[in-house]
């Protein structure tokens, strides 16, 4: 493709892109003429992850070009998860993210749809609270409701074989699984703490689990994912073999 095409799928202009290039963060495309080259579609992801980069995670272009480095000596599944990640696991917001007031600012805010949003809160995946006579939703719904968006951008939702109703086992299964750590944590012998003292090992404990939660999910589904990847692989060989014994 041409690198107008490039700039209008990626939304980076044509300077920044020659930028990118001289400064080796991007490889030199092939060229098809005195004043001409062709981008082939991976210069769209790689262009994408850099942008990523620096908007999500305000990383200097020098520390961006180590890690692209990097991550062309990975697998592709490490490639892809690391685009993936940069681009819509966003740290900041975690730290800016607030709360969202009103229905109409939350459906813009994550976009979703206000259909889809009815179902997920008939499931209790998303929840709201009144405070003042409006609807408000919490930091972690905001997120929540983005990442819906974006298994619907990778047609997880749409696919034949995955019910997104799901989603709705998985919120039931952690809010089981939140009440009784709760009662745990608080119910277990701390010793002489004073009930603020205790809250604040709670928020600790809270983040360093859902870390954990996370980390462990994340581990244990690109095992099964590299199995499966693994047995296809062998089921191929054996085709070829009874069809060229």
């Amino acid at each position: 493709m041409k690198i107008s095409e490039l700039v209008k799928r990626t939304g980076v202009s044509k300077e920044t892109i020659h930028y990118y290039i001289r400064e080796g963060v991007l490889r030199k495309p092939r060229k098809v003429g005195k004043n001409a080259a062709d981008y082939n579609e991976s210069y769209i992801e790689q262009i994408r992850t850099i942008k990523a980069l620096r908007e999500n995670y305000f990383l200097p272009l020098p520390v961006i070009k180590k890690l692209v480095k990097r991550q062309r000596k990975k697998t592709s599944m490490e490639q892809t998860s690391f685009q993936f990640l940069s681009e819509h696991f966003k740290p900041l917001d975690q730290l800016f993210s607030t709360k969202v007031t009103g229905r109409k600012n939350f459906l813009k805010e994550t976009g979703l749809d206000s259909k889809w949003l009815s179902e997920l809160e008939k499931w209790r995946v998303i929840t709201s609270e009144e405070i003042n006579g409006e609807t408000v939703y919490a930091r972690d719904d905001v997120i929540i409701g983005k990442l819906i968006v974006a298994m619907g951008n990778i047609g997880m939702i749409r696919v034949k074989g995955f019910d997104p109703e799901r989603l709705k086992g998985f919120t039931d299964f952690f809010r089981d699984m939140a009440i009784k750590n709760i009662n745990i944590f608080w119910n277990a012998e701390w010793g002489n703490i004073s009930t603020e003292a205790l809250s604040l090992k709670g928020i600790q404990a809270t983040e360093i689990l859902s870390l954990f939660f996370y980390h462990m999910y994340r581990k244990l589904v690109m095992e099964e994912f590299k199995n499966h990847l693994k047995a296809d692989k062998v089921k191929g060989e054996d085709r070829i073999n009874l069809e060229n014994p």
